[in-house]
């Protein structure tokens, strides 16, 4: 049948009236939305979907909302949301949809995500994590390194090298690597801002069933394609409101504070503020192309947005406080479950910014790929481009 918002109002009425938010167990009802297809309807029937456009979600969730539904804590799942999920629903198996689809969109089990290497941060086609098949498992040796949530993950996307004699973009393959297996360790890396949300691994002879790898082998690169896309858009794209995000806190303290204000300080807001808003309107934009398929390279260009407007509001919000500004309220080492880009005190929001031009992305390589392939601009010379992986200088 053909579903459209009628039916999708339909549909929650009939789960909220059999899992009355006020008395069911907040897991119980987020299972049954993800059996009832309302998780992320544009999914497929048995995944949490109904095949339906994407943009009728707003339907379900106005109405979950309203009616006091939990939700499933997107900010601390959010590599699985953003980045895992769609990898896995464009190339993964039948079975591995089943096993990981559902735990990871109600929140049961957390993802994180074995990209960057000490050696290989903005080139990660460099990386020279190995993975060596011996029958139906890879051995699987290396490091990787800002590996956000690792701590609490239970699962990992993970890319290694499996043929060091092709060039560095051929050789890669994909897989989901158990953080509870034998040979993963984890390691706690002190951020400037006090807190370890970042954290490095190693990877010493761990175990990967060939059933848990991604794609075809070789192709990791192609697959990987699919999950940075998306983490861009995760963390450009976000949506919010007007005042969302960094420009809201100094945007309440210019109001709420009049004494702290100058001419110079407006006219720098004022041009922050329509900037912020101009990046909220394109992300929104951004998600509606969504609908008609996969994120492209756009995403690119939102995240550059995102990490430079991010490090210029909150430096603006920590002039404009002054001395209270240089403030900081706790240096205490902690783990945090989840990345909050603006929580805390201006000094925090000030120092976590420094970080958002290189997670996800370096501003750098991906004012490359702007350049490249969303404004057709001539490509970079790349002498290592037909290069065997074991021959380049390391």
């Amino acid at each position: 049948m053909t579903i459209d918002a009628a039916e999708l109002t339909r549909r929650t009425a009939e789960l909220l009236a059999a899992h009355p938010p006020a008395t069911t167990d907040r897991l119980d009802f987020l299972k049954a939305r993800y059996d009832a297809g309302l998780a992320w309807v544009h999914y497929p029937e048995g995944l949490g979907g109904l095949g339906a456009p994407r943009s009728l979600q707003a339907v379900v969730d106005t109405e979950l909302e309203a009616a006091g539904a939990p939700d499933n804590d997107p900010r601390r799942i959010g590599i699985g949301l953003g980045m895992a999920a769609p990898t896995l629903l464009k190339y993964g198996t039948e079975e591995q949809k089943q096993r990981f689809l559902r735990p990871l969109w109600v929140g049961e089990e957390v993802w994180c995500q074995l990209f960057s290497e000490p050696g290989a941060g903005s080139d990660l086609a460099a990386l020279g994590t190995r993975a060596v098949r011996e029958g139906d498992t890879w051995v699987v040796n290396g490091q990787k390194v800002w590996t956000s949530s690792a701590h609490v993950a239970r699962w990992a996307i993970l890319i290694a090298r499996t043929d060091p004699d092709v060039p560095k973009h051929a050789g890669i393959t994909y897989f989901v690597c158990d953080m509870t297996d034998p040979g993963v360790e984890v390691r706690p890396l002190r951020q400037i801002t006090g807190e370890a949300e970042f954290n490095e691994v190693f990877l010493t002879d761990v175990r990967i069933p060939d059933s848990r790898r991604l794609g075809a082998v070789g192709d990791g690169w192609r697959v990987a394609q699919t999950t940075l896309m998306n983490e861009r858009v995760s963390i450009g794209g976000m949506r919010l409101p007007r005042e969302g995000g960094m420009i809201g806190p100094v945007s309440r303290t210019w109001r709420e504070r009049p004494g702290l204000r100058t001419h110079d300080l407006h006219q720098r807001l004022l041009k922050l503020w329509v900037e912020a808003e101009v990046a909220r309107l394109t992300a929104e934009r951004l998600r509606q192309q969504l609908v008609a398929g996969q994120p492209g390279y756009e995403g690119s260009g939102m995240k550059l947005a995102f990490a430079r407007l991010n490090q210029e509001i909150s430096g603006l919000e920590v002039e404009l406080r002054g001395e209270e500004g240089l403030l900081y309220d706790d240096w205490t080492m902690r783990r945090p479950e989840l990345v909050d880009f603006t929580g805390r005190d201006a000094g925090y929001r000030y120092l976590r910014s420094k970080g958002n031009s290189i997670e996800g992305g370096t501003s750098e390589v991906l004012l490359n790929i702007v350049a490249e392939r969303v404004l057709g601009l001539p490509a970079e010379p790349r002498t290592d481009k037909d290069v065997a992986w074991k021959d380049l200088s390391r």
